[in-house]
């Protein structure tokens, strides 16, 4: 996979707030071994948010060496800017030896929320160039009594966003998707023209801006066989996804669609796709983690800020045992490192 930013080490180095994810995953596993493999060759300055006694005892665990410098976050916030190397943003949110891998938690999920309320804080004002989450667990956030069903919409809200989306992208396929926390039964009365349009628009963008070049797009259709002419479904393939797309060939972009998703990512369409527009979660990102599962990349695209995440999710069943693969981890970091680069040169 290709996202490495290159950047020239004589350039300012991006600075980028990682937060740590739910506590009793493996997101603290993935932040320590980035911190380990960053020192040989940094793109960014890594700024953990989270915690240090999870840190700290994971890493004892593991048998791994912790050096990170460490800041309480009243201490970072009183100069954050003169903060110039890979350092831990100390939340102190949990009592030590409280959290226990692969527990669902009401205060681990509270504390994972904390994480990316300060880290989106610290990019709005602009002391973080760039947001880097590890994964929340759903039902934590929830028994905390934080309604929001991801980090997607947290962002929304704490931003002032209006037409985002989600896009999960590698080197061999991207998905962007037009629904996305919602049960399935919701998404017909959530599609029309004007989303699908905004979602073309900004995969379109983003594409342009990550692989330097225009892209072929392909949209999916909602039901069976694309609807088959209005056999199945509610013709929502004739009445709300072609108008859209008619609508983006007229303003210049390359889409074809709909096509049915049973046959829309076989190889050969897949070949001539650099992105496609799914009108359901599930729609893209089982093409895409059944292709790509080690090396997506999650992309919240039209923020104000930049963020992106690992495209998988806590994985408590094998939390703290040193085994999970941060490479999707990597890609995330160099992939906010490039942004990041583009940006300061626009």
């Amino acid at each position: 996979m290709s996202f490495n930013s290159n950047q020239n080490q004589s350039h300012k180095l991006p600075r980028l707030a990682m937060t740590m994810g739910d506590p009793a995953g493996v997101g603290p596993e993935l932040c320590l071994k980035y911190l380990a493999c960053s020192q040989a060759d940094p793109c960014c300055i890594p700024l953990i948010f989270g915690d240090a006694s999870v840190l700290k005892r994971v890493a004892k665990h593991l048998g791994w060496i912790f050096s990170t410098p460490v800041l309480t976050w009243e201490k970072y916030v009183e100069n954050p800017n003169s903060v110039t190397q890979a350092t831990l943003i100390d939340m102190q949110s949990l009592e030590d030896n409280f959290v226990q891998p692969g527990k669902i938690d009401a205060q681990h999920g509270q504390a994972a929320y904390l994480y990316i309320q300060r880290a989106i804080e610290q990019a709005k004002c602009g002391h973080v160039d760039a947001i880097v989450t590890n994964p929340i667990h759903k039902e934590a956030l929830n028994l905390a009594g934080i309604s929001y069903p991801g980090h997607t919409e947290i962002l929304e809200t704490m931003t002032g966003s209006n037409s985002i989306c989600m896009m999960l992208t590698s080197e061999k396929i991207t998905c962007s998707l037009v629904t996305a926390h919602v049960g399935y039964e919701e998404v017909p009365a959530l599609l029309n023209t004007e989303r699908i349009l905004e979602v073309i628009h900004l995969t379109n963008n983003a594409m342009q801006a990550i692989r330097g070049l225009l892209p072929r797009l392909t949209v999916c259709g909602l039901n069976p066989h694309a609807g088959e002419h209005g056999l199945f479904g509610k013709q929502e393939e004739e009445r709300i996804i072609l108008p859209a797309i008619e609508q983006a060939i007229k303003q210049g972009i390359d889409i074809a669609g709909p096509l049915p998703a049973d046959t829309a990512f076989v190889p050969a369409i897949r070949e001539r796709t650099d992105a496609y527009i799914c009108m359901y979660h599930d729609q893209g990102l089982i093409p895409l983690k059944a292709i790509s599962f080690d090396d997506a990349v999650n992309i919240t695209l039209g923020l104000p800020i930049i963020r992106t995440s690992v495209d998988h999710g806590t994985a408590f069943d094998i939390a703290w045992q040193g085994i999970a693969n941060d490479n999707s981890l990597i890609q995330a970091v160099n992939l906010a490192c490039k942004l990041v680069n583009q940006k300061s040169i626009e």
